[in-house]
Parts: C-alpha cells; structure tokens; sequence
C-alpha cells in the first residue's frame, strides 16, 4: 500500500461472541465515531463504507460446547464477513475490517484466501498468539483460536463451508509484539517455525528492525494481511480492549511499525480489533485506532 490506495471499504464485524467481556461489539461504531472516513479521506483515500456484518447477540444463546464457546454462531458471522471480504478485493479495493473480537479474523482471512486463490501471509500485531484451540484453550474462548484456525491447526470443530482453511501458509506467519501465551501455544510456535517477535526482542532490537524482518517473511504470493489488535499497544496508551496486558508498544513505536507496512507496499489489507469503548478513557483507543489505520494505509508526516 505503499502509495495512497485508490479505495479503501470499511466492513464492520462487531462481533463479541468470541471472548468474555461485553463491549467489543461497540468498537466499529466507536472507530468511526473517531473520524475514521475524515482522516483516511484527508490524504487522499476514497472511502467506502459498507456497514456491518449481521452478528447475533449473546443474550439470545446457549453456549454448546464451553471448549470453543458460540463457535457456530462465530463460524456463521465469520462466513458472511469472508464473503464481503472477498467482494471488496474483486472489486480492487483496500479492506479494512473493523472488530470486533479478534475471532472476526477468520473471517477476514478466509475471505482474502478466496480472492487470491491461495494461502497468504499475516503480520499479527497482538500481545496474545491466538493460537490455542477448543482442546488447549484455557478458556474456551474463542477470540483466542482464529490464527490456530486461519492455519488449519485448531481441528474438525472449525470446519465450515463458507471458510476455506487453511487461508494462511504456516512459513508467512509473524507476531509482533507478543508477551501473553498460554503453554500449548508455545508449543506450537516451537513445533511449527511460527516466527514470533517478542516484546524482549523489540526491546533489544528495536521495532524498526522486527518490522522489516515480519515485512520480509510474511511477503509472497497470494495476499499479505495486517491484523491489529489494540491490546498489542501498552495499555497506559490504549486502555479500551477487553485483554490488556502491561509492557506492550509505545505510541510511536506503533505508529512506526504501521508507517514501516505502508512503505513496504506489500499490504493489501487491515483489520483493526478488540477496541471496547465500556473500558476506555474518552474514547482515546478508538481514536488512536483510527490514527494507526490512517499510517498504516498511507498518511505521513511530510
């Protein structure tokens, strides 16, 4: 995306079925109510905006299985956003999903892989790995899984028609920013090469030197795809996500990484998850979501 791209559409997906604190359905209004269309429209981006993908509300439910809790219901809303996201890219468009829980992913990504034809790559920007699944998942929670299942690793639970898996090669994975996982996604990080950059090594490397490797690795055929979790930044920053976890990205540090994806040139889409406005100060992780979409599509200081 290195210059400014010629359209980018906006898909809502408030889904909060995936983990357990209320609010993260909220997030896509709170992004746009953050100015969101105004700021990518100043320099120069066409917006489209296509309103949301129809979730069901939890109240309304009764959870089947507490291994992978809401998981049909999560597949279901998944399946619609994949196909909205893949319409948005056949019509040559930038999309930019707005969660959400982080298991909107799936979708997104099942979507992007339909458009290419292939398997793509993911820089995902988290503090969590998301890569349990309904069988080593301390919570049952789903918004812990999607990567697990974007790769085709989290088992038959997550089969659906409308999602072809895996959507992700296994060797274009990179996490950034990662200091919260549970011990069978360690595991499985060791087991299958995923590359993980740390917060430690961001520490001693600095964040310009872990994008260009996560830039580097996660390129190739297909498509390459940021997603953001705000959870990712400290929270003294971005307090309103629903997982917070101290340590994480400075304000400019984020900034950097997402003006470092922009003049790569290699991103043909973003998602933005996990703002929870109930949490949150004035809206100001909102706020701060809509000014890391605004550098990672394209704005610069000069």
């Amino acid at each position: 995306m290195g210059a400014t791209p010629k359209t980018v559409t906006i898909v809502g997906a408030p889904l909060d079925l995936g983990q357990g604190r209320r609010g993260v359905d909220m997030g896509p209004s709170a992004i746009r109510y953050a100015g969101l269309e105004e700021r990518l429209a100043s320099f120069g981006c066409r917006v489209v905006d296509r309103g949301n993908v129809t979730t069901p509300e939890p109240e309304a439910l009764a959870v089947a299985d507490e291994h992978a809790r809401f998981l049909p219901e999560i597949l279901e809303a998944c399946a619609r956003l994949a196909g909205i996201v893949g319409d948005v890219v056949a019509d040559g468009a930038v999309p930019l999903v707005l969660g959400g829980d982080h298991s909107v992913a799936l979708g997104t990504l099942a979507g992007l892989r339909d458009a290419a034809g292939e398997p793509g790559g993911v820089i995902w920007i988290d503090a969590h790995g998301d890569l349990n699944t309904p069988d080593s998942s301390p919570s049952g929670n789903v918004h812990g899984m999607p990567l697990a299942a974007a790769l085709g690793l989290a088992g038959d639970r997550f089969a659906h028609d409308g999602l072809g898996l895996p959507a992700v090669d296994v060797d274009r994975v990179v996490l950034v920013g990662v200091r919260s996982l549970d011990p069978a996604e360690r595991t499985l990080i060791r087991e299958r090469g995923i590359r993980a950059i740390t917060m430690t090594e961001i520490d001693r490397i600095g964040i310009e030197a872990a994008m260009r490797e996560a830039i580097d690795q996660a390129s190739g055929p297909g498509f390459v795809h940021v997603s953001l979790d705000l959870d990712a930044l400290d929270p003294e920053i971005a307090p309103g996500v629903g997982t917070p976890v101290k340590g994480g990205l400075t304000y400019r540090e984020a900034h950097l990484a997402c003006e470092d994806l922009a003049e790569a040139g290699i991103v043909g889409s973003l998602e933005i998850v996990e703002v929870n406005p109930i949490l949150d100060r004035e809206n100001g992780s909102a706020s701060i979501a809509v000014e890391l979409a605004a550098s990672a599509l394209g704005q610069s200081i000069l």
